[in-house]
């Protein structure tokens, strides 16, 4: 069966795959709580601070020192965009999915994020070595740009039509 090492393995692949999964319900579940609190920023802001008691939580439980300021402080301007990029996606992901689709917004996020990681390689940005983006990665991306596409023109088209009609049972008159 499986050994130590291939299960030690395995784990990190699975919690990425769940944490991926966790995504597209996060935007719908933040979407419709911004429909409940009047305005999508409120969803955002209540998001922020439940993941910020969480977080809490998990340190305390963890037993995580204390962070290193002064060495956060002394270092590049970058290392703080994190915290906005994240609320800006929060915003996003809470405004924009009621208006087009979970999964078209997904997918655009998921080409934004390969687009982004792919110039992030290329030019060794962030303190990053370099990995030059070669025609297998670039063709890669247009892959997923041509399956964007698909997608868009599948959700403007009715949908087709199915063999087996499911209708609600008739009443029958009382005896």
């Amino acid at each position: 069966m499986f050994g130590k090492l291939s299960l030690i393995a395995i784990v990190p692949l699975v919690l990425a795959l769940c944490a991926g999964a966790l995504v597209p319900l996060q935007a719908s579940s933040n979407a419709a709580l911004g429909r409940e609190l009047g305005h999508p920023l409120w969803a955002s802001l209540v998001s922020l601070l439940v993941s910020t008691a969480a977080l809490l939580i998990a340190l305390l439980v963890l037993r995580v020192s204390p962070p290193t300021l002064a060495n956060a402080v002394q270092g590049p301007w970058w290392l703080w965009i994190g915290g906005l990029g994240g609320a800006f996606y929060l915003a996003m992901a809470t405004v924009l999915p009621p208006r087009f689709g979970v999964l078209n917004f997904m997918l655009l996020v998921m080409v934004g994020q390969a687009v982004a990681t792919m110039l992030i390689d290329h030019f060794g940005l962030l303190g990053l070595p370099a990995r030059p983006a070669t025609l297998l990665r670039v063709t890669g991306m247009l892959i997923i740009l041509c399956g964007l596409v698909m997608v868009q023109i599948g959700a403007s088209r009715p949908a087709a039509p199915t063999l087996v009609t499911i209708s609600a049972p008739e009443t029958l008159p009382p005896k």
